[in-house]
C-alpha cells in the first residue's frame, strides 16, 4: 500500500513537472508578444489526451489519474488561450479547436452508449492507450533529423528527463495496479528518452541550445 502511494506521488510530481515545462513557451509568447517558434498542434493533443486520461481514472475511481490530468488540462487550456490571443492566424486555429471539440463529442457520444461499464472502461483505456502510444512516436521524424544535422539544438534536455521520469513512473504505477492501459503506452516513453539521452550524450556541444520544443503527454 505504501508503494502504491509512492507511486501516485512519483506521477502526480514528475508529471505536472513535464506540463510545467510548456511554461518556457508561455513566457516566450508573453516576452515576444507573438507565436513564432511555438507549436500550436501539441498543446491541443495533450488537453484532449488529458480529458480522456481524466475520464478513464473517473471510472476507474483512480484520484491520481484524476488529479494529474486535471491539472494538466488546466495548464492545457492556459497555454491555448495565451496561443490564442497572440496569434494572428486565430480563424484557423480556432477551426481547429471545432474539429477537436466536434471529434471528441463524437467519441463522447459513442460512449454514453455503451451501457457495460467494464466494457466502456476497457474500450476508453485502449483508446486512451493508442493515443499516448501515438503522441509519445510523433517526434521520431525530429530525431531522425538530428542524427542527420548532429544537432541537438531542437531538443530540451529538460523536457526529455521529465518525460523519462513521468514514463517511467507511471510504467511502474501501471504495473503495481496490473492496468496494462497504463504501462502500454508509457514505454515508448521510456525508449524515445533514452533515445534522446543518447543524441544528447554524442552532440553534447548542443546541449545548451534548447529551443524547448513543447511535446508533452501523458497517461
Amino acid at each position: 500500500m505504501e508503494a502504491a502511494l509512492l507511486l501516485s506521488w512519483a506521477c502526480l510530481l514528475f508529471t505536472i513537472w513535464m506540463f510545467s515545462t510548456g511554461l518556457s513557451d508561455l513566457w516566450r509568447m508573453f516576452t515576444v508578444k507573438n507565436t513564432e517558434n511555438v507549436q500550436f498542434l501539441p498543446f491541443i493533443t495533450t488537453a484532449v489526451n488529458n480529458l480522456g486520461w481524466f475520464y478513464y481514472g473517473r471510472l476507474k475511481g483512480d484520484w491520481t489519474l484524476m488529479a494529474v490530468n486535471s491539472i494538466g488540462l488546466g495548464l492545457q487550456t492556459c497555454y491555448i488561450l495565451v496561443y490564442l490571443y497572440f496569434t494572428p492566424n486565430k480563424c484557423r486555429l480556432l477551426a481547429r479547436l471545432g474539429a477537436a471539440a466536434a471529434g471528441l463529442s463524437t467519441v463522447c457520444l459513442y460512449f454514453a452508449t455503451v451501457s457495460d461499464p467494464s466494457a466502456r472502461l476497457a474500450q476508453l483505456g485502449l483508446v486512451c492507450c493508442c493515443f499516448t502510444v501515438t503522441m509519445y512516436l510523433s517526434p521520431l521524424t525530429d530525431l531522425v533529423k538530428i542524427i542527420r544535422t548532429r544537432s541537438t539544438k531542437c531538443l530540451s534536455f529538460s523536457l526529455t528527463l521529465a518525460t523519462f521520469l513521468t514514463s517511467t513512473s507511471w510504467t511502474l504505477y501501471g504495473v503495481q495496479l496490473a492496468d496494462a492501459y497504463i504501462v502500454i503506452p508509457n514505454v515508448p516513453g521510456i525508449l524515445t528518452s533514452l533515445v534522446r539521452f543518447w543524441l544528447f550524450w554524442n552532440f553534447s556541444s548542443s546541449l545548451t541550445q534548447e529551443k524547448y520544443p513543447y511535446r508533452p503527454v501523458q497517461a
